[in-house]
């Protein structure tokens, strides 16, 4: 089993410890450090030696988030906070999670598993990748580069579209097209509209109903999607293959 390098950094030295025993439960995590100094894990960061971060917010040398944002290259991070207040800013920061304590430890497992699955999305073979077709959106005042292996879904606002990605961890990709626009991008035969509102890639469908379908959604669990009438048939023609 592969498995992951992560280190812990909390002020409270009671609570950093049950984190730590909770960690140490979980096969595919191996904790190689714990600090209750933020600037004393620096040295493991730089060296590149850590696949995922632990990190509290609210401390009294430097909070999580500002420490974060001075890192050039950080690991993936799972926020652990008694404060709501900075969900927000962890969400810009592009965090893989935001666990509020006290962690409950099934809790604690989901997380580490949605940052494995990020991990490996992320460090996919590149020959893998290449094979793959994609697409340019712009967002953000630059051009994206978005594979179609990699769509989880996508949702239509108006005059945007949010590209939602498997390698993203729940962050999406906005862009000023509409689901027309960008339902054209997309091969026919992966793709299917199933709402005024939503396209899905029909590899990731795990099962329908009349009005709503269930999309494989990793690393956050079975997604519901509303389907509309206009567009059930053709959805169910596509997806039973006639």
């Amino acid at each position: 089993m592969t498995t992951f390098r992560a280190i812990a950094i909390d002020d409270e030295p009671f609570g950093l410890r049950i984190l730590a025993d909770d960690l140490q439960k979980i096969p595919s995590i191996e904790l190689i450090g714990t600090f209750t100094n933020p600037l004393k894990a620096m040295e493991l960061i730089q060296q590149d030696r850590v696949d995922l971060m632990f990190l509290d917010i609210q401390m009294p040398t430097l909070l999580g988030t500002q420490f974060l944002r001075t890192l050039p290259k950080p690991p993936l991070v799972i926020f652990t906070t008694a404060y709501e207040q900075y969900a927000l800013e962890g969400y810009e920061l592009d965090v893989v999670d935001y666990l509020m304590k006290p962690i409950r430890f099934e809790r604690l497992f989901k997380a580490c598993n949605k940052a494995i699955d990020l991990f490996q999305q992320r460090h996919r073979p590149e020959t893998d990748v290449q094979a793959d077709t994609y697409f340019f959106v712009h967002s953000e005042y630059k051009e994206v580069k978005i594979y179609h292996h990699d769509i989880l879904y996508i949702e239509g606002l108006k005059d945007y579209v949010k590209i939602f990605l498997a390698s993203q961890a729940g962050k999406p990709v906005l862009t000023r097209l509409n689901v027309k626009a960008i339902e054209a991008r997309l091969d026919s035969d992966r793709f299917c509209r199933v709402h005024q509102s939503f396209i899905i890639p029909l590899n990731r469908v795990s099962s329908f109903q009349k009005t709503k379908l269930l999309l494989n959604n990793p690393p956050y669990g079975p997604l519901e999607i509303p389907v509309g009438g206009r567009y059930a048939d053709e959805f169910l023609a596509k997806y039973r293959g006639e």
